[in-house]
């Protein structure tokens, strides 16, 4: 199990947290210190789909060029998290197959069933 995020993200703090508190072993991948795969992102978008996974409510979002913003596809909002791992919905938690994007306490839950 690994959880993608960035640490000093609040939303990755609070599933690490909960993580932690259910002493669960999951290995964490920070964007910045150990970089991103295009490989993990493309099975991301497959599993949850690329709207879920590139978050067009952040500030690196409305920090994009406008021609950035426009006609994105899944091809196009996987260049731009390689360039920006910034527009990925923090945080990403990879259990096998399973792909949870954001942290959602009731998904958690079901997916480590507790």
């Amino acid at each position: 199990m690994t959880l993608y995020g960035i640490k000093n993200c609040d939303t990755v703090r609070k599933a690490r947290k909960w993580i932690e508190n259910h002493q669960l072993p999951v290995h964490f991948h920070d964007f910045r210190d150990d970089g991103l795969r295009q490989e993990d992102l493309e099975f991301w978008c497959k599993a949850s789909g690329w709207e879920t996974v590139f978050n067009k409510r952040s500030t690196s979002f409305r920090a994009l060029s406008d021609a950035d913003k426009t006609d994105i596809d899944q091809a196009k909002a996987i260049q731009l998290m390689l360039a920006q791992p910034t527009l990925i919905k923090r945080p990403v938690l990879v259990v096998g197959e399973h792909v949870l994007i954001g942290f959602d306490e009731a998904a958690y839950k079901r997916v480590f069933s507790l």
